[in-house]
């Protein structure tokens, strides 16, 4: 397995895994893509049905990451997903609501969201990477709430490894900024941006854009535009459709909450890989960019002006970072095409592939959308837990309202649950007039000694603070 750009770069010299799982954006800007994706058989996919999560897990990371040995990979898996860790050997079990329909529970992990699934996987893997090569590295990255607590506690600690993660301030919900801001460990860094999460991603892709500069202090990322994190998240979407399904190869369709587009991108790409998906239903907040392009053609982010703070606040998000992987795709895997559609982008603001060979490629990909408000969150919060006993978050919510509505008797529906409700009492207390139950580990989290840095939405304040304290590259 070799991996390209997005834009271009390395098409001459596809680099191996443990290349691009340390190098973040490639050169150019763009994403790093397999070169081809790797597929199961109908009686590969058969074969692991029923097996253990870390079992599953070496078979499909095993085609992605293969320049580590298989001995080795054993090991990071299981170190990544321990019982301990995710509260049971199972790590993602579904949850069936009633026939047809079901939670995948991947929100069990050790900061209570489904961005552990990748992160408890990339730690260790950053820290077998850097051990093999002698190295450091600097993780710069932005979060909207739940990447940035999955990222440090991932991260805290280990040899060689120092974390800058920039936060849109006075977004996050209490718990999710108490989850990184108590943090006391000296490799961990919190820095508040006066903006939103779409400025923290930018200012990263700014300083990533600087090679001299990312090269002096070793810069990587966690974000969802390194292609390990992809790679970790396809691993549930195998284990959950061989569990929902009616029969060996019958379809299932799921249901994907989206801000940055990471998640469901890995449904994407199990599809791709011959899992029997049909249909990905992406539901998304007031910020609703993604699904005006999946209803319209046209891909149109907001700047911070019209970002809303809503109630699901970790898809608060207007520029979905993933999304240049889809359009690779869709364009038929041409990176001058998609770096004209980028140039595009940057210019004029938007672009269209309504009417185009690529938007054919879009509706044959298999996206059905829709839009999910904060009254449609406590609604569907009520009714879950009036219907079935259970208490889902807010993002949770959005991917069950919108995916019922595109829901096909027919075949199983399988909502991904992203968050645990503890992360957002304020919303589940307006639905069910209670606080939702925590962890004995979080108790009082909120009332910890916090602790960062805020900082203006300047890639170059964030640069000087960077060049201040991240250690010179090893």
């Amino acid at each position: 397995m070799r991996y390209v750009s997005t834009r271009g770069a390395w098409h001459d010299r596809p680099q191996p895994f443990l290349a691009i799982l340390l190098e973040g954006l490639a050169p150019d800007g763009g994403l790093a893509v397999p070169f081809s994706y790797p597929a199961f058989s109908a009686g590969e996919l058969d074969a692991l049905a029923g097996r253990p999560y870390r079992e599953v897990a070496c078979a499909v990371l095993g085609r992605y990451a293969d320049d580590i040995p298989p001995a080795d990979l054993e090991g990071i898996v299981a170190r990544a997903y321990t019982e301990e860790k995710f509260g049971g050997d199972a790590i993602v079990p579904l949850r069936e609501l009633e026939p047809g329909l079901a939670l995948l529970r991947v929100s069990n992990g050790p900061t209570l969201a489904f961005k552990d699934i990748a992160l408890q996987l990339l730690g260790e893997l950053f820290e077998y990477a850097l051990a093999r090569a002698g190295r450091t590295m600097t993780i710069l990255g932005a979060t909207s709430g739940d990447t940035g607590s999955s990222a440090e506690v991932a991260m805290r600690g280990r040899r060689g490894i120092d974390v800058f993660m920039l936060s849109p301030k006075g977004r996050m919900s209490p718990f999710q900024q108490a989850q990184m801001y108590s943090l006391p460990d000296p490799n961990i860094h919190n820095l508040a941006i006066e903006g939103t999460f779409d400025d923290c991603q930018d200012i990263v892709k700014a300083i990533n854009a600087d090679a001299a500069f990312k090269a002096r202090h070793a810069i990587g990322a966690v974000n969802s535009s390194n292609g390990a994190r992809i790679a970790a998240q396809i691993v549930y979407y195998v284990t959950g459709t061989l569990a929902a399904r009616r029969a060996p190869g019958a379809p299932v369709d799921f249901a994907v909450p989206s801000g940055n587009f990471g998640n469901i991108l890995a449904a994407h790409a199990a599809k791709r890989m011959g899992v029997p998906i049909r249909r990905l239903v992406l539901a998304t907040n007031e910020n609703d960019v993604l699904d005006e392009f999946f209803r319209t053609g046209r891909y149109r982010p907001r700047g911070a002006a019209e970002t809303h703070a809503t109630s699901s606040p970790s898809m608060d998000i207007s520029k979905a970072s993933n999304f240049e992987r889809f359009v690779y795709d869709a364009v038929g895997r041409d990176p001058a095409r998609l770096a004209a559609l980028w140039r595009e982008l940057e210019s004029r603001g938007e672009f269209a592939l309504a009417g185009s060979p690529a938007w054919d490629a879009v509706r044959g990909a298999g996206f059905v959308s829709g839009r999910s408000t904060h009254a449609d969150r406590v609604a569907t919060i009520r009714a879950i837990h009036s219907r079935y006993g259970d208490v889902v978050d807010p993002h949770t919510a959005d991917g069950l309202k919108v995916g019922i509505e595109h829901r096909d008797p027919a075949v199983p529906l399988v909502c991904v649950e992203t968050a645990l409700p503890a992360k957002f009492a304020a919303t589940i207390r307006e639905a069910l007039g209670r606080d939702p139950g925590r962890p004995a580990a979080f108790e009082g989290l909120e009332s910890r000694p916090q602790r960062c840095v805020t900082l203006p939405a300047r890639s170059g304040a964030v640069r000087d603070y960077l060049a201040a304290h991240a250690r010179p590259a090893a």
